[in-house]
């Protein structure tokens, strides 16, 4: 027997959750179906913490999606009573000229958003566990922090139940199809059909988006949690960080968030090896471990002791590593969201916001023009 419904959601990761809750809350009859177990590890949405920040270095555009993530994390921590985001503040280090520190400048200065700038010294003076380059300057945001993504994911899936979505997991889809009337989906459990259908495949866009022209390439990345030679007391209070060198190379990481034997997570930013779901290595290998440790020992000396903890995740990148955020131009009833290319996860409840739009009326509020896939068939 077929089961109908207003919208059926396809992937229950960090947007898909979000997109689910938001378009139950909207009063939607909504199913939606995910391939693995709630908050699960698999994809791109865990790894205990992810940076959520303003002054965005990417390209300020993103800066008013984010000044209203911030109103929907505020609400999500509200309404799920968890602590799903947290504040430390935030750092941005680099050579002045660097993408890092000064596309960061560009936002918060675009945008009037509250920044210091810090040199070296004062760097140094402020939170003593980083040691810069002399020549390196710093842009200071204190209303950066870290969103936990398996709390996020759980919350935004507990809060579409209770609003009546049918959630259902271990259920793999085989196959959707748009009549230009409706959307039939298919899986091992059963057919589905609705007026409207939300694609969210995470790094399973190649396979279920393969129609939308666009081409996503999936890369392995890490996350290391290393023990410092103090003890990860110290770094209780500092704030998260991205830091560039003088080659370009980026590093992030944050406070230590996990107890005393937690370790403090810090990893590459876009120092990946392409892969798909069923060929990513989940092994992580010595070697890595080593690569990292000497890296981020550059600018945290004392983030010198063994890895208590990694673990792999997948991006999902773009040629420009900017979203896909659209109603799907080939088929009316399909609205997708892929190609987050490493940078997603603190927009997940504003482009929850935004799916749930999209999905019911075909327009959105919010400022996307910068994510139409149309923008990436002919690269």
């Amino acid at each position: 027997m077929t089961e109908t419904y207003d919208v059926i959601v396809i992937g229950l990761g960090g947007m898909g959750s979000a997109a689910a809750y938001h378009l139950a809350r909207g009063g939607h009859r909504v199913l939606g179906l995910e391939r693995f177990t709630p908050a699960h590890s698999n994809g791109s949405s865990h790894g205990g913490s992810r940076i959520i920040r303003q002054s965005y270095f990417e390209d300020p555009a993103y800066v008013p999606l984010l000044l209203r993530a911030y109103e929907l994390w505020e609400r999500l921590a509200r309404d799920a009573g968890d602590e799903v985001y947290r504040l430390t503040g935030g750092l941005y280090v680099g050579p002045p000229e660097c993408v890092t520190v000064a596309g960061s400048i560009r936002a918060s200065r675009e945008w009037s958003l509250p920044h210091d700038l810090l040199d070296a010294r004062e760097i140094r003076t402020r939170f003593p566990n980083f040691t810069p380059e002399p020549h390196f300057i710093g842009l200071y945001e204190e209303l950066a922090g870290f969103a936990r993504p398996e709390r996020t994911v759980a919350a935004h899936l507990r809060l579409a139940a209770a609003h009546g979505a049918t959630l259902r997991f271990g259920e793999v889809v085989e196959s959707w199809r748009d009549s230009g009337t409706g959307v039939t989906v298919s899986t091992a459990s059963g057919t589905y059909t609705a007026g409207r259908l939300v694609i969210c495949p995470g790094a399973w866009a190649p396979g279920l988006l393969a129609d939308l022209g666009v081409e996503i390439d999936i890369e392995r990345q890490v996350m290391y949690w290393l023990q410092p030679d103090t003890g990860a007391e110290r770094f209780e209070h500092d704030p998260i960080y991205i830091a560039e060198n003088d080659s370009g190379a980026q590093i992030y990481g944050f406070p230590a968030i996990d107890g005393p034997d937690g370790g403090v997570k810090t990893a590459f930013f876009r120092k990946g090896i392409r892969c798909t779901p069923d060929t990513i290595d989940r092994t992580v290998h010595p070697a890595e471990i080593d690569e990292m440790r000497t890296r981020v020992g550059e600018l945290l000396p004392a983030l010198n002791g063994p890895a208590v903890h990694a673990a792999t995740c997948m991006y999902s990148n773009t040629a420009d590593q900017h979203f896909v955020i659209a109603r799907h131009p080939a088929h009316h009833s399909v609205t997708v969201a892929c190609g987050f290319s490493g940078h997603g996860f603190k927009f997940v409840p504003v482009v929850g916001e935004i799916l749930a739009e999209l999905a019911m009326t075909g327009t959105t509020r919010h400022p996307i023009d910068l994510f139409a896939p149309q923008r990436l068939v002919s690269l």
